[in-house]
């Protein structure tokens, strides 16, 4: 029987952690070429170069590593892996803000990568103590907490570095991530009952004793394909805005509002998209989802007025609401127990790769024609994943 009581208390500190966890991963944003202009003597080309290499690095780092952490994960516990994540995201954090030169700053931001993993194993840990009839409303209400730190992340970033200067934004959160290391030490509780090595099977027996191993594969795919196409229009969002926006219009300000917007409706509606997929069906929700945002993808390459940016992007957050929670619902409902967290990270590593794979597409998109047209190029990647999501849910609904 699960304790309702103790996976309720793991959700209020996991969110906590989640959220400061967002934040860390997005405060760099608004002022990262600021702060590595301070570290050298660096051209315009160079400059933008070093933002995007050292920006990319932490999550090309997350596609390589989080399988290995997932599979140590089933073998030692999450807690163990979420303490092992808050600790080494908090040291990297810190040092961060002593970079000498752009070569350690490389460094240090692909270290931060490295020890990744405290939101998929927070979401593991979850998805094993929680009843299966509230996984929706429960993993929903989790994944509000990355979303809402990416989304207060570069806000705060922008705001600390305009008023301290830019080393004390890294040593501000990593001191809240030590908070989230001694609060996970001290708060969270697992019942974990560890795999001897040689009773652990590799992903590849994991993967042959599935039912269904097609559908984990296509849950993956679905992650990818999502963060993809929520990435692709990341490069040119600010271009956009500049595009549209009236001569002496802050660009900075509505820019910021613009990329905003989406956060904002996920952190009050994925939690009651979760619950209703537990009512009506996740796969349902999911597909609701993904025509909705196909939908609105086109008419944001025809508008005329940042107003009406910001509602198709108010809209596009009720779609993303009810994505990633339902993708990770059905991760829950169909990973075995012996492999949950290697099965989460591997979705972990999907959704890094679309997050460097996404910007280069819709950059070179904008390179080869104009800005309106990555629009376009976003609502196909939207349409393949709803195909994509209609050949996966026909293999869910046994599970539903």
């Amino acid at each position: 029987m699960t304790d309702k009581p103790l996976y309720k208390r793991n959700l209020v500190v996991l969110w906590f952690g989640g959220f400061i966890t967002g934040i860390g991963i997005s405060l760099v944003t608004p002022f990262l070429p600021l702060y590595i202009d301070t570290l050298g003597n660096f051209t315009s080309s160079q400059l933008s170069v070093w933002s995007g290499v050292i920006i990319a690095a932490p999550f090309l780092m997350q596609v390589f590593v989080s399988p290995l952490w997932g599979r140590l994960a089933d073998r030692s516990g999450r807690k163990l892996m979420l303490l092992r994540a808050s600790l080494g995201m908090a040291v990297f954090m810190l040092a961060t803000g002593l970079a000498p030169n752009v070569w350690v700053l490389l460094f240090l931001r692909a270290a931060f990568g490295l020890f990744s993993g405290y939101i998929s194993n927070s979401v593991a840990l979850m998805a094993m103590q929680v009843p299966k009839e509230e996984s929706g409303r429960v993993l929903g209400t989790l994944n509000t907490a990355n979303v809402g730190g990416a989304l207060i992340g570069p806000v705060f970033g922008g705001i600390v570095a305009s008023i301290t200067g830019f080393s004390h934004v890294f040593f501000i959160t990593g001191g809240l991530l030590c908070v989230v290391f001694v609060l996970t030490l001290l708060l969270v509780k697992e019942d974990f009952k560890p795999q001897a090595k040689l009773e652990q099977r590799t992903i590849r027996e994991v993967f042959s004793k599935l039912e269904n191993p097609r559908l984990i594969v296509g849950i993956f795919s679905m992650t990818l394909l999502l963060m993809l196409t929520n990435s692709s229009i990341n490069p040119i969002l600010s271009l956009y805005v500049r595009e549209i926006l009236p001569n002496g219009g802050n660009v900075e300000l509505w820019s910021g509002i613009v990329a905003a917007a989406p956060g904002l409706v996920v952190i009050f509606a994925a939690p009651l998209l979760g619950a209703l997929g537990d009512r009506i069906g996740t796969h349902k929700v999911l597909i609701g989802g993904l025509t909705l945002s196909a939908i609105l993808f086109l008419p944001m390459a025809f508008v005329s007025s940042v107003w009406q940016l910001v509602g198709f992007r108010l809209c596009l957050g009720v779609a993303n609401a009810a994505l990633m929670p339902g993708i990770q619902t059905l991760l829950a409902r169909n990973a075995p127990k012996e492999a949950t967290s290697r099965i989460f990270s591997l979705n972990q590593s999907a959704q890094a790769l679309g997050m460097v794979a996404g910007p280069l597409v819709g950059a070179a998109v904008s390179g080869l024609s104009d800005i309106r047209y990555v629009f376009f190029a976003t609502m196909t990647l939207a349409l393949i994943n709803l195909l994509n999501t209609l050949n996966v849910s026909r293999r869910t609904r046994k599970s539903e």
